[in-house]
């Protein structure tokens, strides 16, 4: 929900959180007064056109329950999963691999190796979490299905869980591995997506979101602002959620604390429309990243809408990516790259990384504007009008000033 960092503190009312030079990222969102679009578009196509296919087309009939017990297992009992630090693509979908719009790397928010991490793995069970259990009394957050759309409205905050206690409190064990000095604070959700999306057999790249899970927070990409591996590197709490710069409380990977995680429960949504769901087929056994297709899903049934349904989904998984590695239908949006500022000492950032195609480089610490707002007004004098293309692919037009503590650029009406 963002591309600009340093309009924000300027501007209110305005369609999109600004993301900074250093910082997580933030889920691309609508004004809450905007009409429900007549069209979903993004600035990226798939790498080869294509004339994406039904899903009941392009996957057959799915994989039955008796297939998906007999690809399941429990190889990862040990908590022993391979490190994803830098495993992404820029010119086409790899499975195990985050198929990204653009590369786009920033300080990572965490700079200490935590005992877990071991040459090229890391354990998810030996990992340390941040303490505390706040609850949101102020949670909220609504999946309506409403005509050709599912609008899925909130605050950003968990409706059905508690967080940790952010910042991270010097007397935490966590502080030695991630002093993540930013507070969680609500936000303004509201993402119309496809209520029937649309399959494609030449997948969509993403930035650094992913989408919306059912518990009100918004799913970040596997990686950190460093292009680490986020659930590896940067310390979560007990649910496996934390606040980036602007106080977005996110997760990177399949909440801890989610009671069901069956294969055929649908947890969340991606900003193509597709279903979230986990990776449990029955107890003791659950896929894993090398059952997927490259996107990190598959088609089976799941129940949707309070209805059984065979559609495509994406699967989180507790091995890298953990979701959605790339967009099997159009999104909405592709995402940012990078977040809004840590802030604290260094600067260093708290969220995920990867750019959109044809968008704007994220401003830097403290609300640097981005080189395409920079580029508007080269020339130009400080009250001319001036256009740039923003995050979605939509024009931004607005004025060249001069704000705090940077040159002149666009600053959006």
């Amino acid at each position: 929900m963002e591309i600009l960092n340093y309009v924000t503190s300027l501007f209110t009312g305005i369609a999109l959180t600004l993301t900074s030079f250093l910082g997580g990222t933030s889920v691309v969102t609508m004004n809450p007064s905007e009409p429900v679009p007549s069209t979903a578009s993004v600035t990226t196509a798939p790498a080869t056109a294509t004339t994406p296919t039904p899903v009941s087309t392009a996957a057959k009939n799915g994989y039955s329950q008796s297939e998906l017990l007999a690809m399941a297992g429990d190889t990862l009992k040990s908590g022993s999963v391979p490190l994803g630090d830098y495993h992404y693509v820029t010119t086409g979908a790899k499975k195990g691999y985050v198929y990204l719009c653009r590369e786009h790397k920033d300080n990572p928010g965490s700079m200490v190796n935590g005992p877990w991490i071991t040459g090229t793995t890391w354990n998810f069970k030996q990992k340390v979490t941040v303490d505390g259990a706040v609850s949101w009394k102020n949670a909220t957050f609504s999946n309506v299905v409403s005509g050709a759309y599912r609008v899925l409205t909130g605050n950003d905050l968990p409706i059905n869980h508690t967080t940790g206690v952010f910042p991270v409190a010097r007397s935490d064990d966590a502080h030695l591995y991630d002093a993540n000095p930013n507070s969680i604070s609500a936000q303004t959700l509201k993402d119309n997506l496809p209520a029937h999306p649309t399959y494609s057999d030449t997948p969509y790249c993403m930035g650094g979101e992913v989408g919306i899970m059912l518990t009100g927070v918004a799913l970040f990409n596997a990686f950190d602002a460093g292009l680490r591996d986020a659930p590896a590197h940067e310390l979560q709490d007990t649910c496996g959620g934390h606040p980036q710069g602007s106080g977005e409380y996110h997760y990177h990977s399949l909440p801890t604390c989610l009671k069901d995680t069956s294969i055929s429960t649908v947890i969340g949504f991606a900003y193509d429309g597709f279903p979230i769901t986990g990776p449990v087929v029955a107890p003791g056994k659950y896929l894993v990243t090398a059952n997927l297709d490259e996107c990190h899903g598959l088609t089976s049934e799941v129940m949707l809408d309070g209805k059984k349904t065979t559609t495509y989904h994406y699967v989180m998984t507790y091995d890298f990516p953990y979701s959605a590695s790339c967009f099997r239908g159009k999104p909405i949006s592709t995402g940012p790259s990078a977040g809004a500022p840590q802030g604290g000492a260094g600067g260093a950032s708290q969220g995920s990384a990867g750019s959109i195609s044809g968008g704007p480089q994220q401003g830097g610490p403290g609300g640097t504007p981005p080189a395409e707002a920079l580029s508007a007004c080269s020339g130009k004098a400080s009250g001319a009008s001036c256009s740039f293309t923003g995050g979605r692919g939509e024009t931004v037009t607005g004025t060249c000033k001069t704000p705090p503590n940077a040159a002149l650029a666009c600053v959006p009406n």
